[in-house]
């Protein structure tokens, strides 16, 4: 009989979370949607990614790969904006990305039906997954020049009195906010006439687009393209509206001025410590000084690190695989995502070391995931899937970690340790020939206290004043936890017998 009600509970949607305390626990897998998956399964179709075309990428495709996402660990998927686009061609290419909007009332037909978007938020549900959507508020896009935009084309905003003057924003500028916030995104030849979202109408309007497109699709956060570039004035309104955690792209290298952003939204992308973090260790002169320092200056300037979003790819960054090809590097790179502070994001084919060829940033970045068959032997795939496992763990076991600040506790010329609740992290620029030597980390454990390496799963023992004598070789990451603290996890052949038994007694 228990066992019956322990499985009915398995198999019944877990409550949707939406608020920001509530994403504070997950991870993220980014979607492009164009890009991820077809409806038809292929995985021969043909996508140039120098075409900037449509490739066929839908929201079934995506439905029917869930698997494949959820096997990694991932408990949110953010997909792409699905408002009507440029239609046809352009000097650019086609508007498969989502970001040249031109009618926020219609869906963008190439990626499926309202029906079938439905579809797949219930099937993310289903499996106690959030969906996150990518949405603009900013902008809306033309094919033309500024000077000859129709704005009947538009809709909502279809009177040339919403949008402002022409005029090419300024990003060197960052003070100027004036012109940051009111001149245009683009270019002259697919021109992103800027909306203006300081008016009651403007602003109202999408306050009541939100309002209802959360609710018909059950969305459960959004991604707000451009955020830097709208007045910040109008995000109380659309927050209150939306209802859901939101989270913005401030693409600034500053750690001050993209912290700013959290006195308006919850959640802002961690553009300052994406630099420093690739740059420490796309090579073995990486800077891993300049990291520490960075992770320092965020949590002195963000109001809340653990609403962040960590990444070390985008669709509008190069793969980190075109700047190294080295493996050891991206296992590095994407363990400090996952274990540092804020919320994980692993963009789609990072999982699969895509390495953008022919070029290293957009359109190149931009690959049909297709091409990999989904594999989940991957070496990054693998990685990822215990990262999300330890990181659910410790946060399990420790309900301040998810708030612990993340610190350096130690850096040399080509390594950084740092200490988040009770985990260790060790990390790397020495890549995959990196030679064998021991490294000794002021860990702060007790004396005598064993720990896992939960990547190895080798055990060692904290020595006199808390530090822990780290082997190091070919470059790899390290992850220590507790070895008494992994009961229940299923990491390094913990039973997770004693969780079921809780289970149970719960139930019972």
């Amino acid at each position: 009989m228990i066992a019956n009600v322990v499985l009915s509970l398995a198999l019944c949607p877990l409550a949707l979370a939406a608020s920001a305390s509530q994403w504070r626990s997950k991870s993220i897998y980014q979607v492009l949607t164009d890009r991820f998956a077809r409806t038809d399964g292929s995985t021969t179709a043909t996508c140039n990614t120098g075409d900037r075309a449509y490739c066929g990428g839908s929201y079934q495709g995506i439905k029917n790969h869930l698997d494949y996402i959820q096997g990694m660990g991932f408990d949110a998927v953010w997909i792409s904006p699905i408002t009507e686009q440029v239609q046809g061609n352009t000097p650019d290419g086609t508007a498969y990305h989502g970001y040249w909007q031109q009618n926020l009332n219609k869906l963008n037909s190439n990626f499926g039906s309202a029906d079938d978007l439905k579809q797949l938020s219930s099937a993310l549900h289903s499996r106690g997954m959030l969906l996150m959507l990518d949405v603009v508020v900013n902008h809306n896009g033309y094919n033309g020049a500024p000077a000859n935009i129709d704005y009947s084309k538009f809709a909502p905003f279809n009177k040339k009195s919403q949008y402002h003057t022409y005029c090419p924003i300024n990003y060197d500028d960052t003070d100027d906010t004036t012109n940051i916030e009111q001149c245009w995104m683009g270019d002259t030849a697919v021109p992103l006439p800027d909306l203006r979202t300081e008016d009651s109408d403007v602003a109202g309007a999408y306050q009541s687009w939100i309002k209802n497109l959360v609710s018909t699709y059950s969305i459960d956060g959004l991604r707000l393209d451009s955020a830097i570039e709208v007045n910040t004035g109008f995000w109380s309104g659309f927050t209150n509206a939306a209802g859901v955690y939101l989270i913005g792209e401030a693409y600034n290298a500053n750690a001050g001025y993209v912290c700013g952003f959290q006195k308006y939204l919850a959640g802002v992308m961690n553009y300052p410590t994406y630099f420093p973090l690739v740059n420490a260790f796309k090579s073995a002169s990486g800077s891993m000084s300049d990291l520490a320092n960075m992770i320092n200056a965020v949590k002195g300037d963000c109001s809340d690190t653990s609403l962040v979003g960590s990444f070390s790819e985008n669709h509008d960054q190069p793969r980190f695989a075109s700047l190294t090809g080295d493996m050891a590097l991206a296992q590095n790179v994407i363990s400090y995502t996952f274990l540092a502070d804020g919320i994980p994001i692993i963009y789609q084919g990072q999982e699969q070391h895509y390495n953008a060829l022919g070029g290293s940033g957009d359109p190149y970045n931009r690959e049909a995931m297709w091409f990999s068959k989904y594999d989940t032997s991957a070496t990054l795939y693998k990685l990822i899937t215990k990262l999300n496992k330890a990181r659910k763990h410790a946060s399990s076991d420790d309900s301040s970690y998810l708030t612990y600040d993340n610190y350096p506790i130690y850096t040399d010329t080509t390594t950084i340790a740092m200490r988040k609740g009770k985990m260790v992290t060790v990390l790397s620029n020495k890549g995959a020939n990196g030679a064998a030597y021991t490294q000794s980390i002021p860990a702060g454990y007790a004396s005598g206290s064993g720990l896992t390496e939960l990547l190895s799963c080798k055990t060692v023992t904290a020595g006199s004043g808390g530090s822990i004598a780290v082997p190091m070789a070919n470059g790899q990451p390290r992850v220590y936890y507790p070895t008494a603290a992994l009961s229940g996890s299923g990491l390094c052949g913990s039973s997770t017998r004693r969780a079921l038994k809780r289970a149970m007694q719960f139930v019972a």
